[in-house]
């Protein structure tokens, strides 16, 4: 499977599961809430059916319903419906609105204001008990509906046997009025009824189904009334998932449009690199990719171009040295081979001088081949070093003895400045080696009667080293390239006036592997100054021991009177 095709398949799983997740928890909450307003809607239903119940038992009657069926409805904003046992519609609020009654609604139960009997335990006539009840909610019931239509409020409590007891608590409710209420004596035939019924029973189950078989007489007590909430023609609310799921396709659908160009967007400039790094192992190396942009991409793009770019300049490099060094040794080859054939021919006899000459040649241009394997090695990070604390002016002061002589022939001073002992962890044969050069090229470019100085010191935690010149200077323009291999200030490139032209590049090279830095300046005329910075060492007690060390010596060279003309020693300021 193409990377092309894993991240096409990674985002659009990623935005699947993302919109499936999202449409879950959102069909999860609306369920929730359709629940909830179910519930909603019977804690409503319940309400009215208990507010009812509540006018049955208070007022002994159904009369007067309407007025709380229309108080309910304006607290519930409900359609409310009561219809008797005969289907009788007993109060409908589409009439309170002055519309054709509509289709009952899908909720309906029964409001029952009848009492459940309430047998007290150990009753030693349960019959007589039972009839007696009977009487009593008739009678109770009876005078309640009388004080209701006389207007008066009033009250009731369920006695123990579960009857309801009513009391007036209008306190203008006239006396002889509701003397006018009591309930006339229970018709005989009606008793012996009850007493035939009751007698049939010969346990407390029974009794309570007569007990309620009894009353259910709508002269005496209200009947149970069906009621309904709601028409049958409103929208039910039921959860529809259809439109929901529909979005969520769509949604689907974007997202997965979204994760193609997404990854043709990420994939395109890839496969762009890939084409041109393909043409970059293939040879061509003048191939960019574009590398516009901030993002991620585009950087990767620059960087890519950034690596071209070396690689083309490391050939240019690599072309460059060959003709360099080709040009090096054509010259002496050419001259060793003129003079030997010369010699072959008889045109010129040998003679010292002559072997003396071609020798010289020899000696050139095998020290060019041996710098030029030093810096293949050194640029490979195949030159062995061995670092060990190293006291730094003490090198400077080895340096200038061991280029005495020549600058005795050239006529030019040597001069070591020194702070005092300068401990760097270093190799110091080949620190050595790359003052050494430093010195060599001072003392080719430094006319007779000038000078060289020698300073070593320290700036912070860097050992300084600098080899400066009275020499004609280095050209602005020429600064640049005085590190390069085989470049050389003279374009002659003599042996009298210059040397391989690699002994910079191996300086630069080796202060570098020790972690250090070289740089130049020059001004025409004046001289040049170069200075090397190496990383001082963190052992005091290894410091301590190298300056010690390195006193003794200095005392020692002090001793000596033995000094070479035209050289000296110096603590004083820096250069």
């Amino acid at each position: 499977m193409s990377f092309r095709v894993r991240v096409f398949l990674l985002v659009a799983l990623v935005a699947l599961g993302a919109t499936a997740a999202t449409v879950f928890i959102t069909l999860r909450q609306a369920g929730n809430q359709v629940r909830e307003a179910a519930s909603a809607s019977r804690e409503t239903t319940d309400l009215i059916r208990e507010r009812l119940r509540e006018h049955a038992w208070r007022n002994g009657t159904w009369e007067g319903v309407a007025d709380t069926v229309r108080v309910l409805r304006e607290q519930t904003g409900q359609r409310i419906r009561l219809v008797d046992q005969g289907s009788e519609v007993i109060v409908d609020t589409d009439h309170f609105d002055k519309r054709a009654s509509r289709p009952p609604g899908s909720i309906a139960m029964f409001v029952d204001p009848l009492p459940a009997l309430i047998m007290p335990p150990g009753q030693a006539d349960p019959r007589g008990f039972t009839l007696a009840a009977i009487d009593t909610y008739r009678t109770e019931n009876v005078r309640a509906a009388c004080v209701f239509r006389l207007g008066y409020h009033q009250t009731a409590l369920a006695g123990a046997d579960g009857i309801l007891r009513h009391s007036v608590t209008d306190d203008t409710a006239d006396p002889e009025m509701l003397e006018g209420c009591r309930p006339p004596r229970t018709p005989d035939y009606l008793k012996r009824n009850d007493a035939a019924q009751v007698a049939r029973c010969a346990d407390v189950t029974c009794l309570r189904e007569v007990f309620r078989q009894q009353i259910t007489d709508g002269r005496f007590a209200p009947t149970p009334l069906l009621l309904t909430v709601g028409a049958g023609d409103e929208p039910v609310s039921v959860l529809d998932a259809g439109p929901m799921l529909a979005t969520a396709a769509v949604v689907a659908v974007l997202v997965i449009a979204g994760a193609l160009l997404i990854s043709r967007r990420v994939l395109s400039p890839i496969g762009t690199l890939t084409t041109a790094a393909r043409r970059l192992a293939g040879g061509e190396r003048g191939g960019r990719v574009p590398d516009d942009g901030r993002d991620e991409l585009a950087e990767l793009a620059r960087a890519f171009n950034q690596m071209t770019d070396s690689v083309r300049a490391a050939e240019e490099n690599q072309r460059r040295l060959i003709a360099d060094v080709a040009h090096e040794l054509r010259t002496p080859l050419a001259n060793l081979r003129g003079y030997l054939e010369a010699m072959q021919d008889g045109v010129m006899e040998p003679s010292a001088d002559l072997f003396a000459s071609l020798h010289d040649e020899v000696i050139l241009y095998q020290r060019i081949v041996d710098d030029l394997q030093e810096l293949a090695l050194a640029e490979a990070g195949a030159l062995v070093y061995h670092r060990a604390p190293a006291d730094l002016a003490e090198l400077m002061e080895t340096a200038r003895t061991a280029h005495r002589a020549a600058a005795d022939a050239a006529g030019v001073r040597l001069v070591v400045q020194a702070d005092g002992p300068v401990v760097a962890e270093a190799d110091a044969d080949r620190i050595r080696q790359a003052v050494g050069n430093l010195v060599g090229n001072a003392l080719r470019a430094t006319p007779e009667g000038g000078s060289i100085f020698l300073y070593a010191g320290s700036a912070g935690d860097r050992a300084v080293l600098r080899v400066r010149d009275t020499g004609a200077g280095i050209a602005p323009e020429h600064l640049p390239l005085v590190f390069d291999r085989l470049w050389r200030a003279d374009p002659a490139r003599g042996r009298d006036t210059g040397g391989s032209g690699l002994g910079l590049a191996i300086v630069r090279q080796i202060i570098r592997d020790h972690g250090g830095e070289v740089s130049v300046r020059s001004t025409l005329g004046e001289g040049t100054t170069f200075a090397l910075t190496l990383p001082m060492t963190s052992d005091l007690s290894t410091g301590e021991n190298v300056r010690s060390a390195s006193r003794c010596t200095a005392q020692a060279a002090q001793s000596s009177t033995s000094t070479a003309a035209g050289s000296s020693t110096s603590a004083g300021s820096p250069v």
